[in-house]
């Protein structure tokens, strides 16, 4: 059975992606900075940039819920992916919580989803920051699956037991609705994790 290690898990995201894998009875182990807030009995206490390669060489799995808010912090999406590039086996793969403000518009992939009209300006450095981690991820040598959740990601919404898989560019449901719970896309991450798809390929989730 795959071992799974969860980074940054004490994060919403975080959370509902480890309540998902115990509910499977999946061998899950935890990185947390602080006292460890989730229902895994398996934790480590330590820093993401200090994890080291003896650290995840026993894990399959690695499933990163990082996520930096400020604009000093921000460039961390791009590092944090790059370190644990350097440091995950050759066997191991990489599942990464994406953002949707790097989705694209168009089927030629010319324009983003931050960059079209609506798209609120206040998220605009954050969306900018995790584009460019994406975009360092396509370049790494590691075994890497990115999911981008909806436009609209509901941190407490409700778990219907269904979602969507598509690719790179943004879509919607016939209202022009983009919109996803916490629990629904981690239950998608797991299908995905379990799953021998999406290698070295970005997707994105919605309802």
């Amino acid at each position: 059975m795959s071992k799974f290690l969860v980074l940054a898990a004490n994060g919403k995201a975080g959370q509902k992606i480890v309540e998902e894998l115990l509910s499977r009875n999946l061998d899950v182990t935890v990185v947390v900075r602080k006292e460890n807030k989730t229902q895994a009995k398996k934790a480590i206490l330590k820093d993401l940039f200090d994890l080291t390669s003896n650290d995840l060489k026993d894990f399959d799995i690695v499933i990163s819920a990082f996520g930096a808010w400020t604009d000093e912090t921000f460039s961390k999406h791009r590092t944090l992916l790059e370190h644990l590039a350097d440091i995950l086996a050759p066997q191991g793969r990489l599942i990464v919580v994406g953002g949707a403000g790097s989705l694209y518009l168009d089927a030629n992939k010319t324009v983003q989803l931050k960059d079209g009209k609506g798209f609120p300006d206040a998220f605009k450095p954050l969306a900018n920051a995790m584009g460019e981690a994406l975009e360092s991820l396509r370049s790494l040598d590691v075994d890497w699956t990115y999911i981008s959740p909806a436009a609209d990601f509901v941190a407490n919404g409700e778990k219907k037991g269904k979602y969507l898989i598509s690719g790179e560019i943004f879509t919607t449901d016939e209202n022009g609705v983009s919109k996803i719970s916490y629990a629904d896309y981690a239950m998608a991450l797991v299908d995905v994790a379990v799953s021998d798809d999406y290698h070295r390929e970005r997707i994105s989730i919605r309802w």
